[in-house]
């Protein structure tokens, strides 16, 4: 059984160790529409070679970092823990001028990190995670949440999906400069509080 604590700063070391990677067997195609006035049409397509896609690998999380970057004071970390074990954790952001994915406003929060153990995804800490930031949101006095995934990470989609988020953003080129991401499409998800 798992416990979900939120925690400062001084334990992010802790919550830094947990991996952040999912298999990558299948893909969504996007599809443009009638020049998106149609919208966009999703296709899941299985991949030829699946590979696990890692980012503490590619040095992409490192919270620490984000933290000086963004001013991380209106922040918050949440923690889950078996028997001790750091296992999953969730970063919610708000009320951050700098940060590009809040759009200036002071009513949004932001998904700025999850991660799972790989050994304990599909055990409901995922869901148990976001249902924390979604509460820490309310009572902000937040209005809604905006989470960002990529077209690659299709069980994160389908997940955000069955939390009620909705796919209101596909951005392509959003990664044109990382070499490893160039190829992703960024999907933005919202969840109105």
């Amino acid at each position: 059984m798992f416990q979900i604590r939120q925690i400062n700063i001084s334990e992010i070391d802790a919550y830094e160790k947990i991996p952040m990677s999912f298999r990558v067997d299948s893909v969504f195609d996007v599809e443009i529409v009638d020049q998106a006035l149609g919208g966009f049409r999703l296709t899941e397509r299985v991949v030829d070679e699946p590979w696990v896609k890692d980012y503490l690998a590619e040095g992409h999380t490192a919270l620490p970092g984000w933290i000086d970057d963004f001013d991380g004071a209106n922040w918050t970390f949440f923690l889950a823990e078996e028997d001790g074990h750091p296992i999953g954790g969730a970063t919610a952001a708000s009320r951050t001028p700098s940060m590009h994915m809040l759009d200036g406003r002071d009513d949004l929060a932001v998904l700025a990190d999850i991660r799972i153990n790989p050994l304990n995804q599909r055990s409901g800490i995922a869901k148990a995670l976001v249902n924390r930031v979604i509460e820490w949101s309310r009572d902000e006095g937040l209005t809604q949440l905006k989470i960002e995934t990529q077209n690659i990470n299709v069980p994160g989609c389908r997940f955000y999906a069955s939390m009620g988020c909705e796919l209101r953003g596909v951005v392509h080129h959003a990664y044109y400069e990382g070499p490893d991401m160039k190829d992703e499409i960024m999907f933005l998800w919202w969840l109105d509080l």
